[in-house]
């Protein structure tokens, strides 16, 4: 389990380094993922500062408490809202990101198909396809957003294990997504790739924790996005290769 954890998170690491191979079609991967990236961040940040005056409107049965506990509650719920808020901006960056650039990330995938070498698919999947794939990837998300918020509510514990509910989830998510174009391109059946997702599903974590903390990093999203892409597609591959 921890071997293909870590396995996971080096695939990340040789997406990229497949900036040495061809830097020009990686450099067309940032646009798509700076312009979906500001719009989020405002969301965010209009979110973060519109918090506390909807947090004491959607709490009025809280107005009778005592202070300490009225202002202790009101900042936990406050917490866990952006906490979910946030898990679901990481997937829904993905998603409006893989839908927006298309044309830039099918360049990355044929490119890195041809370089793993081995049968190249002649076409990868349609555009609605992908507009699919995204919206059942913002689904996800607002059920992992859900999960992670009822998670926080949890006495002492909440705060952490929603934390590390959100980094499982949202990980989970995010390879399985990253992954589908080298998949659907081969005309794998969800039952195929299901079989598939079992059977490497810790390398398939570890590649999408290892994409999320990056995501972390100020502006590491925008920088992370074109790698995370070219990553999936070495992924898939091994994991198709593989016996």
């Amino acid at each position: 389990m921890l071997r293909d954890l870590a396995d996971g998170a080096r695939t990340l690491l040789r997406g990229f380094g497949f900036w040495r191979v061809d830097p020009g079609v990686m450099l067309l991967g940032l646009v798509p993922a700076a312009i979906v990236f500001a719009v989020l961040v405002w969301g965010l940040v209009a979110l973060g500062i519109g918090l506390p005056g909807l947090v004491d409107w959607a709490t009025p049965f809280a107005d009778g408490w005592d202070e300490f506990w009225r202002n202790a509650f009101r900042a936990l719920v406050a917490v866990v809202v952006f906490a979910a808020a946030a898990v679901l901006a990481f997937v829904t960056f993905t998603a409006l990101t893989l839908i927006v650039g298309d044309p830039f990330y099918e360049r990355i995938w044929k490119r890195v198909e041809s370089h793993v070498g081995g049968e190249v698919p002649a076409e990868g999947p349609s555009f609605w396809s992908g507009v699919r794939g995204g919206l059942v990837l913002m689904l996800q998300g607002l059920v992992s957003a859900a999960a992670v918020a009822a998670v926080g509510f949890l006495p002492v514990v909440g705060g952490v294990a929603a934390a590390v509910l959100g980094a499982v989830l949202t990980g989970r998510i995010l390879a399985r997504e990253l992954a589908a174009r080298a998949l659907d391109s081969r005309g794998l059946t969800f039952a195929d790739r299901r079989a598939l997702y079992r059977r490497h599903r810790w390398r398939l974590l570890g590649f999408g924790v290892a994409t999320q903390l990056c995501f972390l990093v100020p502006l590491g999203a925008v920088a992370t996005m074109p790698a995370a892409v070219a990553g999936a597609t070495m992924l898939a591959r091994r994991m198709l290769d593989e016996p």
